[in-house]
Parts: C-alpha cells; structure tokens; sequence
C-alpha cells in the first residue's frame, strides 16, 4: 500500500474540487482578487495586456527605487538591499503564479538564468510550482472528444472525473482501457493556445522594450532569450512530443532494468491527450514512506545520480526537468520517470567544445576556458576581457584547491553564477538546465542519504570521459593539438597583419586613451553646466509661481513651488558632488 501514498494522498488533494469545477475549498494560500482571472472563459486581451504591463512596470519602478538610496529608512546598508531584494524576489513569484501557466513556465525557465538575475530571484523562482485550480469534467470530456474523435466511455470503459493531479498546463486522470490495462490520461488545460498566443505577443513587445532600453538592453539578447523561451514553450504543449521524448527516453534505457518509464499508448494519444501506462510509486523526495516500504535510500542516492550521468555523458538526451515531482520509486526499488515535456540534446560537436572547456580548468588555463566558452556561445566576447578573466582564474584557482570527490555541485554553482551575474557571460539554455538539474538532485540525494555525494559518483564518468578510446586529451593527441594550434597561428599571422593594417587604413581601428584626470574634469564641467541649468529653472519656477500667486492660481503656483523643492533638492546634491570632485583634485 504504500507505493500508492503519494497517488492517494493527490487525489484527496483534487478532491477538493467539484466536477463542475467549482471550488468548495479555498486555496490554501490568499490570493488576490486578480489570482487565476486568466482563466475565465470571457477574459480579454485588453485586460491580458493590462495585467502583464502592469507586472513589469511596477517591477521596474521597484528596481529603480531600490538603487535610490533615500529610500532607505535609516540610511542605506548591504544588509538592507538584500532583504528588499529578497522581498522582490517573493512578490515576483507570487505575481507569476498569478498570471498563470505562461509566467510560471517563464519563471521556471528564468530560474535558470542566473546571468541575468542576482542568485535570489533565481533561489525564488526555482520554487515555482504549478498549483492552479483543476478545469472540471465536462471541459475534459470536450477536449477528448475533439481530440480523438470519440466519446470518454468509448475509448475508456473506466475514467476518473476527479484528477490525480493539477498543474498550469494540464492535468491527469486515472483510467482504464477496454483490455483492461490501467492507464494515465493527460489532458491539456482548455484555452491554453489562445492564452499562449496573446501572452507571447505582449511579452515580444516587453522584450523590445528591454532589448532597446539604454541599461537593461546593453549586452543582452531579450529578443533571442524571447525565442528561445517561445520554442520550449510550445514544445512543452505538444503531447506528441512529449510521446516521441519518453519513448526515446525508454529506449535509451532498455538495458537499465532499475529505470521504469511508462509506455504510451498512441492510439489514444493527440496533441491535447495523451494516454500513458499507470506505474504508481514513491515520490523520491517522501522519506517517510521510502523509509516505511524498507527502501534502500542510499541506493536511491547514487541511482539517481547514475542515472542523470548516463543521460547526460552518455546518451546526450537528458530530462531537463528533474524535480522530486518527476522522479518515484517503484516497490522493486528502482526509478520511475515521469513528464518528457521538457528535455535536453547535447550534440557531438558541443560535447567536444565542452571538453575544451574541461582541459582548461583541469590545467588552471583562464584563456583557454575564455577562449572554449565562447566558441560555446556562453560568453560574449567585450572589448576588456581582463575583468572577465581575472574572475574565472579566480575561481579556477579556488576550485582546484579541493579534491574532486570533495566538490559540491551546488557551491560550484553558485560560485559560477556568482562570477556570471553581471558579466557578459550568456549560458545556453542547455548549460542551465544541466546545471539545475545537477544541483536538485545533489539536493535529493543528501536527502536520502546525508553522507551522499554527487561529484563522487560523478567521478568515474568523468575519468572514462576524459579517457575515451577516441578522446583527445592523450599527451600526444595534445601537444599534437597544440602544435597545430601553434602552427596556424603562425601561417596566419601574416594575413591578420595585413587585414589589421586594411582596417586601419579604413578607419575601422580605433584606439582609445582614458585619462583619469581628465575624465575627472570633463566630469566636473558637465556637473557645473547642470547646476547652472538647475538655478535658471529654479529662478524661472519661483518667478513663475509668484505671479501665479498674484494672480489667485493658487493650485498652480503650488505645483511650481513643489518642483522648485524638488529641482532644489538634487541642485544641492550637485553642489556636493562638485565640491566632493574638488577635494579629489586638491588630493591629486
């Protein structure tokens, strides 16, 4: 019996719902009145657009608030912007969750972009679940009708109304088919195209709007991240595909008696629904009950590390989602997967490029791992690369210090977004997942087993990786490598002087000299022109208001005097800014 608590303990969960759809229980979190409005059959684009505006602007102000620093009561600390960020990063969460299954799949992915956000909102998003309300009965018996052409109890003698499971793109009832096989049915969330459509377009338009703004556009690719995003998406909603994943998942793992996937049934399976077999198990992450059916936890630890691993080094197809909701235990013992929505290809020629990245931090070399990670893609080469690559030798060097069995992927990873956020180091979507999905189960597995350790298991993987049959890195392959590196460098230097000389001749070349000194003055000037600006508004202002004030436009003259305080305020700030570049030069 316990191999069926978690399905159990779901479906008491959904029960909560009526088949008509209606609520009887609140959710347990309180939401606003705007909460899941998204999913209202009459809901309009115009309102769409207004709430999702809405969400990035107010973000937006919030962000340029926070870099104020009155706006700290009591004056401003590191401990103070950390908390605020903190807050952010939970009302940003919060809001996605609101929007509905277009942000909190947005959030999900953005969870795994740390080189564009500070390590707390990728810590908060990583936390966004799906949980939204259950569509009811009749909207899934349309869907499959539509989608297969036939009635439910045609196609399934036997067919729960109450789902197993909810999430923001679908959900999942128990069934039976007519020979008597227990089953599975996924049935997508009704509207979601059209919901999918009006969100991308408005999101396409705030993606030009960061891609053309002066700070947050500079360096970053909003538009191809906007892609890129547009592409899982709708993989994700394509069931077929989602079909097509576990079967070549179950394929890749035929010799693997220790891993279950459940088969598809294509005959009863269409973009909308799909029909897999039902293999009930343990939720990894349930201890108690793991412990209770006398499972082996430690086994488990290093079972789902191998099992990532051989995805990742040696199938090159790898589950890009593997949170403790996809992953069960079987009363045999062994691994069940679920959900191939989401899934991640590491092709031949990457492989290669990332082991090019590998020799060079097992040799401490911060060119060469700069030189790798942009033919990688996950670096965008800048005109000064020096504090780029004082950052990589800097973590080269500390994380050389430990064995290699002693590393923790997480303090890894943190330590690389750490160097990432702020930079322009711009990781592939298939980098990211990886890296997440090696930090949660690292998480899972000191779950099971305290004393577990990923990069310990990871170790012969990398050994025989970097001792294939046909791996380059055999002392002769390179220093045969590094010759022919030498050597064509060496035949193409005279064509590099020459095309350098062309572009000189053509003024493509530019060099550029700062003086500090004269930065400092050029400063101060500009600073000196703004304040004289900053006096003539003031004198304008106060004249225009006084005669306002002759004239009885009290409200007028008011508003006028409430700008001159403020104009006032940053004239003063201005002058201390200038007297502050004074005492500099004096010191000078």
């Amino acid at each position: 019996m316990s191999v069926l608590l978690d399905d159990i303990i779901n479906h008491k969960e959904q029960a909560n719902y009526t088949t008509g759809g209606s609520m009887t229980k609140a959710p347990s979190k309180p939401y606003s009145h705007k909460a899941y409005r998204w999913n209202r059959e009459n809901y309009s684009r115009q309102r769409r657009y207004i709430d999702i505006w809405s969400f990035v602007l107010l973000w937006l102000t919030w962000l340029w608030v926070d870099k104020k620093d009155w706006s700290y009561r009591g004056g401003v600390t590191e401990e103070k912007r950390n908390l605020r960020r903190r807050k952010q990063a939970i009302w940003v969460r919060e809001t996605m969750l609101e929007l509905g299954p277009t942000f909190i799949k947005l959030g999900q992915l953005f969870s795994t972009r740390a080189d564009l956000f500070p390590s707390e909102y990728v810590e908060e998003l990583s936390k966004l679940q799906d949980k939204v309300p259950a569509f009811n009965y009749e909207q899934v018996e349309v869907i499959i009708q539509e989608d297969l052409g036939k009635k439910v109890e045609e196609l399934y003698p036997s067919f729960d109304p109450v789902p197993l499971a909810a999430a923001s793109l679908g959900q999942v009832h128990r069934a039976q088919l007519h020979s008597g096989e227990d089953v599975v049915v996924k049935v997508q969330r009704p509207g979601l195209k059209k919901l999918f459509q009006i969100d991308l377009a408005i999101l396409k338009g705030i993606a030009r709007y960061f891609q053309n703004h002066p700070k947050w556009g500079r360096g970053r690719d909003w538009l191809g991240i906007y892609d890129e995003c547009c592409r899982i998406l709708w993989l994700e909603i394509d069931y077929l595909n989602e079909g097509r994943n576990a079967d070549t998942f179950r394929r890749n793992f035929r010799n693997c008696n220790w891993v279950k996937v459940p088969r598809v049934y294509w005959r009863y399976s269409a973009p909308q629904v799909l029909t897999l077999e039902y293999v009930p198990g343990i939720k990894i992450s349930n201890y108690e009950a793991l412990e209770a059916s006398g499972q082996d936890r430690k086994a488990l630890a290093k079972m789902g590390a191998e099992a990532y691993l051989q995805q990742l080094l040696n199938d090159g197809f790898f589950h890009a989602d593997p949170h403790p909701g996809n992953i069960a235990v079987s009363p045999e013992g062994g691994l069940i997967f679920y959900d191939f929505g989401m899934m991640g290809q590491i092709k031949s020629n990457l492989r290669e490029k990332l082991m090019q990245t590998l020799y060079g931090v097992a040799a401490k070399d911060a060119e060469r791992v700069i030189i790798s990670l942009i033919d990688l893609g996950a670096l965008k080469p800048t005109g000064d690369m020096g504090p780029v690559r004082r950052s990589i030798q800097y973590m080269l060097d500390n994380f050389m210090d430990k064995p290699f069995e002693a590393q923790s992927i997480t303090a890894i990873s943190d330590d690389l977004y750490e160097v990432a956020y702020d930079q322009p180091f711009r990781f592939p979507a298939t980098f990211t997942f990886v890296m997440r999905a090696f930090s949660t189960l690292e998480g899972v597995g000191k779950g099971l087993d305290p004393e577990f350790n990923f990069m310990e298991v990871a170790q012969p993987f990398a050994m025989q990786l970097m001792s294939d049959g046909n791996s380059q890195n055999t002392i002769f392959n390179e220093l045969g490598r590094q010759a022919a590196q030498v050597s064509s460098t060496a035949l193409g230097l005279p064509r590099r002087i020459e095309d350098a000389i062309d572009k000189l001749e053509q003024g493509d070349i530019r060099v550029r000299v700062r003086a500090t000194e004269t930065d400092r003055l050029v400063r101060r000037v500009g600073s000196v022109q703004m304040g004289t600006n900053y006096a003539l508004l003031i004198s304008g202002f106060t004249l225009s208001a006084t005669i306002l004030y002759v004239n009885n436009q009290v409200a007028l003259a008011l508003v006028l005097l409430l700008l001159v305080v403020v104009m006032g305020f940053a004239f003063i700030r201005l002058l201390k800014r200038i007297d502050r570049l004074d005492k500099i030069d004096k010191m000078m």
